[in-house]
């Protein structure tokens, strides 16, 4: 049981890896700076992008991932 655990946790570690770098930079850099704030039609839109789903599959990994973590430190 604890080697299935273990091995899951590992599984669900490296699919946060790969969520996490999959990720686009938060900030924008010296160009936001310079041109302005984020009202365009993308910053807009965000709520259905690539970056925002991510950005929901991380919390939820992460979530996972703790929680598998826990268990495996209890048992």
């Amino acid at each position: 049981m604890k080697v299935l655990l273990i091995a899951i946790d590992v599984v669900v570690c490296l699919i946060l890896l790969a969520v996490v770098t999959l990720q686009s930079g938060k900030t924008a850099g010296l160009s936001g700076a310079i041109g302005g704030g984020s009202d365009t039609y993308l910053a807009k839109t965000r709520s259905k992008s690539l970056d925002s789903r991510l950005s929901r599959a991380t919390k939820w990994i992460a979530g996972a991932f703790i929680l598998l973590t826990l268990v495996l430190n209890l048992i």
